[in-house]
């Protein structure tokens, strides 16, 4: 798998799209992606169908395309970071050491097990390639990115856009829970109780918002995390019944709501 490391046809897995000088907003797209470069590939276990069936169900699909129309509608253009790899080759947001929960089921930075609980890749599988290419670079960039809105404004604040399934899948450690049309995910230190407030007003006309059901927590860049109160951070799930036929199928009407919706809280926190 060290080819993983130089192969020449592996792609950036990520891009920065900038937005306004005065914006502090950089709205984070981690779990859009179905793109696998094929060295990676080549170290997960399941076959092509099954492979498919997985990414229908752990891709957070349509998001980087609301968070580019939002963009697009605000009134002042927020800043984007996307990734453009899928989480089964690294997610991004996981603890790469022992302090991620989700090693409880395969879920680590590198998952080894699937959404369903089924190997994704062999027990002896080695994560520190994949790290190494991906994770850290996208970490570095993220810290970066945010480094220069602090610089710009003074304050950064993080939109995190995810979605979720309707009914819980296995993989799921706290999915007894409600699942609301829109789960708000918070951090004690990095989420302020006016951001939470404005995002409820914003999604209050989706059917219901709820706080950290069934996930909770907000991603903020390690070396700010916990450190820096001028970081900000909201992770917004939205429940794929609600804008998308389940599991990986096309938008639906609902669609354009959210657009209108999260356009409405960028321009409500960057004003």
């Amino acid at each position: 798998m060290n080819d993983i490391l130089d192969h020449p046809d592996t792609p950036e897995s990520f891009a920065f799209l900038p937005g306004a000088v005065h914006s502090p907003v950089i709205l984070h797209v981690p779990h859009s992606s179905r793109e696998i470069p094929a060295p990676v590939r080549a170290g997960i276990v399941l076959d092509d169908a099954a492979l498919e069936s997985e990414l229908d169900h752990i891709t957070d699909a349509h998001t980087a395309e609301l968070a580019a129309a939002a963009a697009e509608a605000a009134g002042l253009r927020p800043w984007r970071f996307v990734n453009r790899l899928s989480r089964l080759v690294v997610d991004p947001e996981r603890f790469p050491d022992e302090r991620e929960e989700m090693l409880a089921v395969g879920m680590g930075a590198v998952y080894t097990g699937t959404s369903h609980r089924a190997p994704l890749r062999s027990a002896d599988s080695d994560p520190r390639p994949l790290i190494s290419r991906w994770f850290h670079p996208y970490a570095r960039a993220m810290t970066a990115a945010v480094t220069d809105r602090l610089a710009a404004t003074g304050r950064a604040v993080i939109i995190d856009i995810h979605s979720y399934p309707t009914a819980r899948l296995p993989y799921e450690l706290h999915g007894d829970g409600p699942r609301p049309p829109i789960c708000l995910g918070t951090d004690s230190f990095h989420t302020p109780p006016e951001l939470v407030a404005l995002a409820e007003k914003a999604f209050s006309g989706l059917g219901g918002v709820g706080i950290d059901s069934p996930f909770s927590g907000a991603y903020v860049p390690l070396r700010y995390y916990e450190r820096e109160p001028g970081v900000a951070a909201l992770m917004v799930e939205i429940r794929r019944d609600t804008y998308m036929k389940e599991p990986g199928g096309p938008v639906g009407p609902g669609f354009s709501r959210l657009v209108s919706a999260l356009t409405t809280l960028v321009d409500a926190v960057g004003g």
